[in-house]
């Protein structure tokens, strides 16, 4: 029996079923009108970036605020790294490391991320052993290839076995379109191309910035020296007016250059990734640009307040067929400044959702539509605790669903036939 009640706001129902039913999966989808007016002219919600690729939010709210080609993997480069980083946030995060732990510099780091390599290196001498802190500020302020590789053979033995540890976590962090090979981002002819998305980039700073802020501030240092050698930060956004703080340039040679970057400005944060440009000055003006575009565009508006119920979707066998739901936080998004938009939002969940339910626990999400454009995916809880009830309430909840089953198995063979 999959079903929503409508709240307040007036949520109009429908419900989905997933076509295989051995996946047990049933869409909960319920379309709201939240506001009415004029639509904003095309040419003043969207910016034409020359980027190829490219994605843009807002940090506080997660409205997406460009889309251009998000989904495609490409060659991340030196944005990889920032993979290597978060596992490493973690670890610190849980005890497992600490700032000062040492790791040795082995000759394939070497020589391959180091000296020898003539590529981004903070140059750590062979057989050297270098404190954790070192190396994390030569990757984020010097983009230092030899450092990540001595930190993923510190913590994994061997770049290899580090990649696969970040797969893992990249599958953990729901990042749909990524494949790591080595630590680096640096190319490998005897394996599968390293891929990741402008999405799936920009939603790993994201949450970086967001669980890691004080290991992140190492991105805004201007320069670092180590073996005697000093180098200004390879950002070359850092220093610059637009509120610039963080993360990583790449340039593959297939692929192109991009940029992953954050910016703040009057407590707003706008993270950018693109990728696919022709040079270094193309790449620099357009993240510029789309930074600028971002926050001078762009105003809040407030959907739901802090616990304000978003809508009421069916639980199954429990003491009440019904649980509220509502966010964390206050739910906003970013629309075009001076005009309203016409939105919708609809309420997502995986279903039957059958009881017991906690009070806190994360049952679907509300996504937010700009006309048929999705801007914004806002977790959604249940407000209070739903307990098992009794035999004959799950009884006649399971032969509900069993009819609905069999109704909807038909349709989908009679469509099939057709």
């Amino acid at each position: 029996m999959a079903y929503l009640r409508k709240s307040s706001r007036g949520l109009q129902t429908s419900c989905r079923r997933a076509a295989n039913r051995r996946s047990a999966i049933i869409g909960i989808v319920a379309a709201a009108a939240l506001f009415q007016g004029t639509a904003q002219p095309a040419s003043a919600q969207t910016l034409e970036t020359a980027a190829p690729y490219a994605y843009v939010i807002d940090d506080a709210t997660g409205t997406i605020i460009l889309s251009k080609e998000a989904d495609v993997g490409l060659a991340p480069a030196s944005m990889a790294k920032l993979m290597t980083l978060e596992i490493v946030f973690e670890a610190i995060k849980d005890g497992r490391l600490s700032l000062d732990d040492e790791f040795p510099v082995s000759e394939y780091a070497w020589r391959t991320g180091g000296a020898p390599s003539r590529t981004s290196t903070m140059f750590a001498s062979l057989n050297s052993n270098v404190r954790l802190e070192d190396l994390l500020r030569g990757i984020m302020i010097q983009n230092a290839n030899d450092g990540a590789i001595v930190i993923a053979e510190g913590m994994a033995g061997n770049e290899q076995a580090f990649a696969v540890l970040m797969n893992e976590r990249a599958r953990e962090l729901a990042l749909s379109s990524t494949n790591f090979v080595n630590s680096t981002g640096l190319p490998d002819p005897d394996q599968p191309k390293q891929t990741m998305s402008m999405r799936d980039l920009v939603t790993l700073a994201r949450h970086v910035i967001t669980e890691h802020p004080q290991l992140y501030g190492y991105f805004l240092e201007p320069e670092f020296t180590w073996n005697n050698i000093r180098q200004l930060n390879k950002n070359p956004l850092v220093g610059l007016s637009i509120g610039a703080d963080g993360i990583f340039p790449g340039f593959d040679e297939e692929d192109g250059y991009g940029m992953i970057a954050s910016a703040e400005q009057d407590g707003q944060r706008i993270i950018a990734g693109i990728h696919g440009l022709k040079s270094n000055t193309a790449r620099l003006n357009e993240m510029q640009k789309l930074l600028a575009w971002g926050f001078r565009s762009f105003e809040k508006v407030t959907l739901f307040q802090t616990g304000e119920p978003v809508g009421e979707v069916g639980v199954f066998g429990g003491t009440d067929g019904w649980v509220p739901l509502a966010g964390h936080d206050p739910i906003q998004i970013l629309i075009p400044r001076g005009a309203k938009s016409k939105l919708r939002a609809r309420i997502v969940y995986d279903g039957p959702l059958r009881a017991p339910v906690e009070e806190g626990q994360r049952v679907g999400e509300l996504e937010v539509m700009n006309d048929e454009d999705l801007v914004s995916r806002v977790p959604l809880y249940a407000t209070r605790t739903i307990d098992v009830g009794p035999l004959y309430s799950r009884a006649l909840d399971a032969a509900y669903e069993l009819v609905v089953g069999l109704i909807h198995s038909g349709v989908n063979a009679a469509a099939n036939r057709n």
